[in-house]
């Protein structure tokens, strides 16, 4: 299956602090990939080049056969990339729905595009708690509401950005098995989390990341076969 997403020996700095070292992996159309790796050693600045938000030193990223290093963040999120945030940012003084529907889009073109019926379908508890503000929801309420938000722009490649931070060991098991049904229906996903073992049952394609560099890349068997890989350069 061809890749949807390249990134080809990028690096990147803050001022004269150069943080990327010639990060390079790719995505494949419909799997879902993880970017692991301690806190500090590079993920977020690899999320950040992708959306646009930190210009790339040199290498290049290619989204759908294009080259988007150079876009501004707007045209690439419009191109179909996705991303639900780390701390979730939904709107806390509009409803549930409201949130839902505020930036609604078909940007992929699919022919079952993801509605509002179906994100409730996704997460029964978002439809009972529709009227409700976004401020009133719990954590784990709010992470399926960012999730949602952002499916409903139909993207073509979604990135979650510590998806399970915070939540109890009950909702995180929640939203892995809404990552896993994203995978049976075709969604392409980056994942950023750090519960290798959990994650290893379901998705592709993994990539760690050890201050700035890609230590390691490989496939989910792999990965599982390997726990002194993800012990030393995750630490979970």
């Amino acid at each position: 299956m061809s890749a949807i997403l390249k990134v080809q020996d990028i690096t990147a700095a803050y001022g004269s602090s150069q943080v990327l070292f010639g990060v390079t992996f790719e995505i494949k159309r419909g799997d879902i990939a993880t970017l692991l790796g301690r806190n500090g050693m590079g993920k977020s600045t690899t999320i950040r080049s992708i959306l646009g938000l930190n210009r790339i030193g040199s290498g290049s990223i290619t989204f759908n056969g294009q080259r988007i290093d150079a876009m501004a963040t707007d045209r690439i999120a419009r191109a179909g990339v996705a991303i639900v945030p780390e701390g979730r940012q939904i709107f806390p003084n509009l409803t549930v729905e409201e949130n839902l529907v505020a930036f609604s889009a078909n940007r992929s073109k699919a022919a079952e595009p993801w509605t509002l019926a179906r994100i409730y379908e996704l997460f029964p508890r978002l439809r009972e708690r529709s009227r409700n503000m976004g401020k009133q929801l719990s954590g784990g309420e709010q992470q399926m509401l960012a999730i949602g938000r952002a499916l409903m722009t139909n993207p073509h490649l979604l990135i979650l950005d510590e998806a399970t931070e915070g939540l109890a060991p009950l909702i995180r098991e929640e939203i892995w098995h809404c990552l896993e049904r994203l995978r049976s229906v075709g969604q392409t996903t980056l994942v950023i989390d750090k519960y290798v073992e959990r994650l290893t049952r379901f998705a592709d394609q993994h990539t760690i990341i050890e201050r700035g560099k890609v230590v390691w890349s490989g496939d989910s068997p792999t990965l599982r076969a390997a726990p002194d890989v993800w012990h030393r350069y995750v630490g979970v």
